[in-house]
Formats: structure tokens, C-alpha cells, sequence
């Protein structure tokens, strides 16, 4: 619905602006055709009623054809017919008006004045309806530029919200218990492990805390993060844990929202290899196809599992969370795709190709 129509102080306000119009209206109406005063404001005040209606329409032309998608062209094409049509119709209807108007003894004449005042008339409803698209796409204009800094402060503050779902996933009691006790595992049986092991959980720390705190990021850094996590987990899970990656060497420079692959390879490893004795291979992709990224992680499952063929609670917080980041920071440029194929789950990310901010 017109935002207008939808707001009933709006609409008030826009009848109230047609106000003046309806009495200059009349006074041209008036000079144009020689009719008197009463007889014109009769005419005019209930056709520009009609026309301020009229006008409301080039809202929806406005945003059916909106300026940075469309052809000059097929644009000015398109608002010159419409603007034509609307003004011959306002005439057919006002013709009809002062057909009425002329079965009155006070207005005899007025049939005759609307005839001598039609051409001036419609090249008025022309232009009137031309300044109405040229207001309706400013309005369309203002709700862009105020929807981006809506989606702006979004981002900051799903980026910061990332940033701590991500302190609060690694400060986990079961992580860090389990990345712990492997730790003391090692100790004695392997120190250079336990050393490393605590290398990998500290710098899979301090990275992941600086890099949820930028708003982009290169793909190469994602992926060292999402690679130290895995990591850290193989030391855990041993051989049941293997990692393969296939990263096309254009993408490892484009642009990436932060923390996006690790919410994704701790799904793949809590809900896919933790649940499979034989354990599995984490495999991530990423390829650029045309101007898009494309990056897939997939893992095996339990066949025996029940299985989800979307995002829900069951595929866990994560992925929604990474769903949500991308609709806000991309809209319908970018989507995640989670599929589950019973053997195997993959979960898709499509964004656009940008080179990330040197």
C-alpha cells in the first residue's frame, strides 16, 4: 500500500498541499475560459481531488522501474505515456463532472468553458503528473537511503553480536574442557603436541577476537581461522578427523564478512564427524563463478540420523546466524543453503565477488 494511504496524518497533509493547487486551478480555469469564480472553483476542487488520487499512482511506477535499474530510455518512455494517460483520463472523468454540473441552471455554461480549457488543462495534468513521479521517486530515494543505514547499523551490530557468540563458542565449557584435557593428555605422552596444541587454541583466540571486531576481511584469513580450528579438533579426534580443501587461488583475496566459515566447519564437526565412530573428512571449497563466491563445507553423517533438509533449530545456531549476517549485509546477493543429503550434509554460501580492502 502507498505509504500515504497507509498513514492517515499523511494523507490529511498531502490533501491539504492539493489545497492551494485546487484554487490555482480554478483561477486559471477562471482566465483560460472566462468562467466566473463560483463556476470554476466548482470545476476544479473536486478534479484536483481526483487528480491528488491520480498522482499517488506514480509511486508504483517509481518503484517498478527505479532509476539505477532502468534504461533512460525505456524510462522516459514509460513516464511520458503514463503521464499522458493519467492526464486524459483526469479530463474523461472531469468531462463527465461538468455533465452533471450542467443539468444545473447556475452552471449553463460550463459544459462550454471546460471545452475552450481542456487543452490547457491537460498539458497542466502533464506536467503536475511529471512533478508527482519526480516527488514519489525523492520519496523512493529518501527510503533507500534510510533502509541502507538501517542495514549499515545491522551489520555493526550483528558484527559485534558475531563477535561475541563467537567469545562465548570458545570459551565454551566442553571446548575448552575438551581442548584442555587434550592438552594434558599430551603432556606427558607427547609434549611437542601438547606445546603446539596450545599454540593453535591461543592463536585461534586472539585471531578470531581481532578479526569479529572488522567488517570485512580477505577469504585467506577466514580460512586460516575456520583451518586452526580444525586443527585443534584433530588433535581430539585423531585420524577420525581428516580435513581436505580445494580453494581456487582467486578467491583467497576477495572479500569475506568475519567469522564466516568457523560457525560453519564447528557444525560440521559437533553435528556430522563427532557422531560417527569411523569419524570423517571436513572438506571446504570456494570458487568464483562469474561475480560470485561460492563456498561449500561439507562433512559425512550418520545415515541413520533424522534428517533436515533446511536451516532449524536442528542445524544448528550457527549456520542461522551466518544466514542472517549475509541477508543483512547483501540482501538477495547472498544466500546459505543448507542440504542434507543423508550420507552427507553441505552447507552453500553464495556472495558477491569483492576484492577485500587491502
Amino acid at each position: 500500500m502507498h505509504p500515504i494511504l497507509a498513514n492517515r496524518r499523511l494523507l490529511a497533509l498531502y490533501l491539504g498541499v492539493w489545497a492551494p493547487f485546487a484554487l490555482l486551478l480554478a483561477l486559471l480555469f477562471s482566465v483560460a475560459a472566462g468562467a466566473p469564480g463560483l463556476e470554476a472553483l466548482a470545476v476544479m476542487a473536486p478534479m484536483a481531488a481526483l487528480y491528488a488520487f491520480l498522482c499517488l499512482s506514480a509511486w508504483y511506477l517509481a518503484r517498478a522501474l527505479p532509476i539505477p535499474g532502468t534504461s533512460p530510455v525505456r524510462l522516459l518512455f514509460t513516464l511520458s505515456a503514463t503521464a499522458l494517460l493519467s492526464s486524459g483520463g483526469w479530463l474523461v472523468m472531469g468531462r463527465a463532472l461538468v455533465g452533471v454540473l450542467g443539468s444545473s441552471t447556475s452552471f449553463v455554461g460550463v459544459v462550454e468553458h471546460f471545452r475552450l480549457a481542456s487543452p490547457f488543462l491537460f498539458a497542466v495534468g502533464v506536467l503536475v503528473f511529471a512533478l508527482a513521479a519526480l516527488v514519489h521517486y525523492l520519496m523512493l530515494a529518501a527510503a533507500t537511503s534510510r533502509d541502507s543505514e538501517r542495514r549499515a547499523l545491522e551489520m555493526q551490530v550483528l558484527a559485534r553480536d558475531a563477535e561475541l557468540k563467537a567469545l562465548k563458542a570458545q570459551l565454551d565449557p566442553h571446548f575448552l574442557f575438551n581442548s584442555l584435557n587434550s592438552v594434558s593428555a599430551l603432556t606427558g605422552s607427547d609434549p611437542q603436541a601438547a606445546r603446539r596444541m596450545c599454540l593453535l587454541l591461543a592463536g585461534f583466540l586472539r585471531k578470531s577476537l581481532g578479526l569479529g571486531a572488522r567488517q570485512e576481511i580477505a577469504l585467506g584469513e577466514e580460512l586460516y581461522l575456520a583451518e586452526t580450528f580444525l586443527a585443534i579438533e584433530q588433535v581430539r579426534f585423531g585420524k577420525r578427523l581428516r580435513v581436505e580443501t580445494d580453494i581456487a587461488e582467486d578467491t583467497l583475496s576477495l572479500s569475506v564478512p568475519p567469522l564466516l566459515l568457523q560457525p560453519l566447519v564447528e557444525n560440521a564437526v559437533r553435528h556430522g564427524i563427532a557422531h560417527r565412530l569411523e569419524g570423517g573428512t571436513v572438506r571446504i571449497e570456494a570458487r568464483r563463478e562469474g561475480n560470485e563466491l561460492r563456498v561449500q563445507v561439507s562433512n559425512p553423517c550418520d545415515a541413520d540420523r533424522p534428517r533436515h533438509s533446511s536451516i532449524g533449530a536442528d542445524s544448528g545456531i550457527g549456520l542461522r546466524n551466518v544466514k542472517s549476517r549475509l541477508e543483512v549485509l547483501f540482501g538477495s546477493a547472498a544466500n546459505l543453503v543448507a542440504r542434507d543429503e543423508g550420507s552427507g550434509y553441505f552447507v552453500d554460501v553464495v556472495l558477491p565477488a569483492l576484492p577485500a580492502a587491502s
